[in-house]
């Protein structure tokens, strides 16, 4: 059984009928797109227009951003007096879109620029001496930093004594002291007149973008593909003019004539005509991220600025290469990360995971560590020894009740390096301190009262059926696009009536594919890294739920919508029909009461019961008249009264029914009268009625089943009718009249058959519908007037 990982909880629907009205009305929306756009906080038909269809003109007036003026006064000095300009950029998609847009604007306007991108692995995020004072001393008098500089206080002075001037254009938090560059282009920085931008959620392609547009003098539109690119790729709000650029980007990388992104769009298998914001996130972004991973992200620029279409195709193939291979790693690591978890219960039990591996590769650390997050539900920090060294190095990422940097920041001191935020830090640090930062990690948990007892909550939009999600549905959602952070793309709980086709899907089997179908509709569902509860999804024995982002899945030119699971949870019904004229030991492996009506079955199968379980005649169980919350019944009971009294003394929450009978007495069926009166003919003229060896022959000859005679043989047995001596029958010369009804054999005979009607013969719903009339509480049947 499937266990969900989230705690579902369904968006609280804004109670204001009236402007559902309106935005159904005058926008042309369903009445779920209109419930959606009111729980944004949008409020009037203005501010919903400008939602679903925003406008170039939306974007802010690039001078309302601190510096502004001054930066672009600089640069423009430094382009007309052919001085030597160097962008300073970053080694992830954002830092790699940044440089290439400023880059680009400037060689616009004729300057003589040149790119630096720092190496993650040698120089290190942000602004770093030893690369500014090589970078200067090769004749660079105006450094421009994109997508980093807020923090380099130390490296912009260094700058500053030799000469150069130096413009910050960046997004990140600010720190206490902000550097004493030239002009600091920020988002978040109040303006000379203590003003801020309107906006203050750019990522720093948008604020590089923002910069290119003042340089330039209008929107440079051949410059929004690169921008949405690093919108989306650094996870930045996609609100107000975000959502712009990466709208109005969207069509530009559908129109794109640039030879790199063309190449890494074939390279990643993007279909243009179905393109969006997921294939930024999930095709262009990580094989950009990739390049900066695994090496040098200097290429990244390169692929996107170059018009030699032979060069781009190599640099996309290179990139792709580097994806797969950080893919790969992140795999091993993963895999790797778990076995060491798993093999020591001090770390399994740990309220933040600390795993360190032997000289893995740095650039993947982060990622392993948001997969472990997500396996485990709890905060995970992976490190790795250094070649050469005594340190070790690596990242962390925390879940939403753990701030991670407030954890570790008690213990700076015992770092070498260390960094980041709530969510994710990084560190250096001796290898022989490790244990501090275990013991400090464990403190902050108890001080921080991190329960990982309780799931964590997803929001669900709203609860769909699955026969009402169609084209037109799909089309109505993606008015809401492009979807992000802060426009979260809806979950559903998808109603439905039954899960098919179920499969394994992957070189690693790892994922999950399969459909849902309701009543006319079927839609296929694809859940990544859930491979392994293939076998419980397709137990039809359970009830399945499913949450997800309804998408659309283009193959071989055809399109299908496509259900992006994001949790399953599976609720054992309090009956479930698993009827079987076999039993398998397979079918005694879970905890519960094993409950056998039968003591021959229960002596054969009592030794399989797990430990974890019970094994019970049912008159010892009825005795007991204890709770269980599942029960599982063996076999057939031989009568209805027997299953109720068992079933009114447990009270199990959920009951499994095997119910297991190597011969049903139905199909033999209830001799007629008739039978009988042949039967008693029989006896009277053969006075020495042998029935073991001539039981055979008296069957043939009175045209009886074998087994039928033997039971009406019984009756007569047990009315008086006849007399047995060791194997002889002969009948009594005066038997007292009696009615067949009278024998307890037949009594016996009479309920087995209406058991078997019940219980054996049913249906699976006449089955639930005959017991649950046992299983209801002493409330329910006062309610039903029982």
């Amino acid at each position: 059984m499937i266990n969900s990982k989230y705690n579902w909880q369904v968006a609280t629907k804004q109670s204001n009928p009236q402007l559902v009205t309106q935005f159904v009305d005058q926008l042309g929306v369903s009445e779920l797109i209109a419930n959606i756009l009111i729980a944004k906080g949008i409020d009037s038909i203005d501010d919903a227009k400008h939602f679903l269809t925003p406008d170039i003109n939306d974007l802010h007036d690039p001078y309302l951003l601190p510096d502004m003026q001054k930066a672009v006064e600089r640069i423009q000095t430094a382009i007309a007096n052919a001085e030597q300009i160097t962008v300073y950029g970053d080694y992830d998609a954002d830092g790699i879109t940044s440089t290439t847009i400023m880059s680009e604007a400037i060689e616009d306007l004729g300057g003589n620029v040149d790119v630096y991108v720092p190496n993650r692995f040698t120089d290190g995020y942000g602004p770093n001496n030893q690369a500014f004072e090589t970078i200067i001393n090769g004749g660079t008098t105006l450094m421009i930093t994109v997508d980093n500089g807020v923090a380099g206080n130390e490296s912009i002075d260094l700058a500053n004594k030799l000469g150069c001037d130096v413009i910050v254009t960046d997004h990140h938090d600010l720190p206490e002291v902000l550097p004493n560059a030239y002009a600091i282009v920020h988002p978040r920085v109040a303006a000379a007149d203590g003003k801020l931008y309107p906006f203050g959620m750019l990522s720093g392609a948008g604020v590089a973008f923002k910069v290119a547009t003042a340089l330039l003098e209008e929107v440079p539109y051949d410059l929004l593909d690169i921008a949405a690119i690093g919108t989306v790729a650094d996870v930045v709000s996609l609100t107000d003019e975000n959502r712009v650029i990466v709208s109005f980007g969207i069509q530009a990388i559908q129109n794109t004539q640039r030879p790199g992104l063309l190449a890494l769009l074939k390279q990643a298998k993007v279909n243009l005509g179905t393109f969006n914001e997921q294939d930024i996130g999930f095709a262009l972004a990580p094989r950009l991220n990739s390049l900066g991973r695994m090496g040098d992200a200097r290429v990244g620029v390169d692929l996107l600025h170059t018009f030699d279409e032979e060069e781009a195709q190599e640099i996309a193939n290179f990139a792709d290469h580097q994806n797969d291979e950080r893919k790969k790693l992140v795999d091993e690591f993963f895999a790797k990360s778990v076995d060491m978890i798993e093999a020591d219960e001090e770390h399994r039990d740990a309220s933040v995971t600390v795993v360190v591996g032997e000289g893995w590769h740095q650039g993947v650390l982060g990622i392993v560590a948001s997969r472990l997050v997500d396996q485990y539900q709890r905060p995970a920090i992976v490190l790795t020894t250094l070649v050469d060294s005594k340190e070790v190095k690596g990242s962390g990422r925390s879940i939403s009740n753990f701030d991670l940097f407030a954890a570790i920041d008690p213990i700076r001191e015992q770092m070498i390096g260390f960094g980041g935020h709530h969510s994710a830090v990084g560190l250096t640090m001796s290898a022989d301190r490790v244990s501090i930062l275990r013991e400090q990690l464990g403190k902050a948990a108890q001080e921080q009262r991190l329960d990982l007892t309780s799931k964590p909550t997803k929001i669900i939009t709203a609860k769909v059926n699955i026969d009402g999600v169609t084209d037109a549905f799909y089309q109505d959602l993606r008015k809401l696009a492009p979807f992000g952070e802060d426009n979260l793309e809806p979950i559903f709980e998808f109603n439905f009536n039954e899960v098919v086709e179920v499969k394994r899907i992957g070189q690693d089997s790892s994922h999950l594919k399969f459909a849902i179908k309701g009543n006319q509709n079927q839609i296929a569902a694809i859940a990544f890294k859930l491979g392994h509860y293939a076998e419980e999804l397709a137990n039809q024995t359970c009830t399945t739920k499913i949450i997800g982002e309804l998408g659309a899945n283009t193959w071989r030119n055809r399109t299908n919508l496509q259900i992006m699971v994001e949790d399953i949870d599976q609720i054992m019904p309090p009956i479930v029909d698993l009827r079987t004229n076999q039993l398998h030991t397979k079918m005694f492996t879970n905890s519960g009461t094993y409950v056998f009506f039968h003591d021959s079955i229960k002596r054969q199968l009592a030794s399989v019961v797990p430990e974890s379980g019970d094994a019970y005649l049912f008159t010892d169980l009825v005795n007991q008249n204890t709770h269980s919350n599942t029960l599982f019944v063996v076999d057939c009971p031989d009568t209805v009264d027997d299953l109720k009294a068992v079933l009114e003394s447990t009270r199990p929450t959920t009951t499994i029914f095997y119910l297991y009978k190597k011969q049903m007495v139905s199909k033999i069926g209830m001799p007629e009268r008739q039978s009988y009166a042949k039967l008693f003919k029989f006896v009277s003229s053969h006075r020495d009625f042998d029935i073991v060896n001539q039981l055979n022959q008296a069957a043939q000859g009175l045209k009886l089943d074998k087994r039928s005679l033997a039971f009406m043989i019984k009756v007569f047995l047990e009315l008086g009718f006849v007399s047995r001596s060791g194997n002889v029958i002969k009948l009594n010369p005066n038997p007292e009249s009696k009615q067949l009804q009278m024998a307890p054999s037949y009594q016996l005979r009479e309920k087995q058959i209406d058991a078997e009607q019940h219980l054996l013969l049913a249906n699976t719903s006449e089955l639930v519908s005959f017991v649950s009339q046992y299983l209801e509480t002493d409330e329910r049947k006062k309610l039903n007037g029982n």
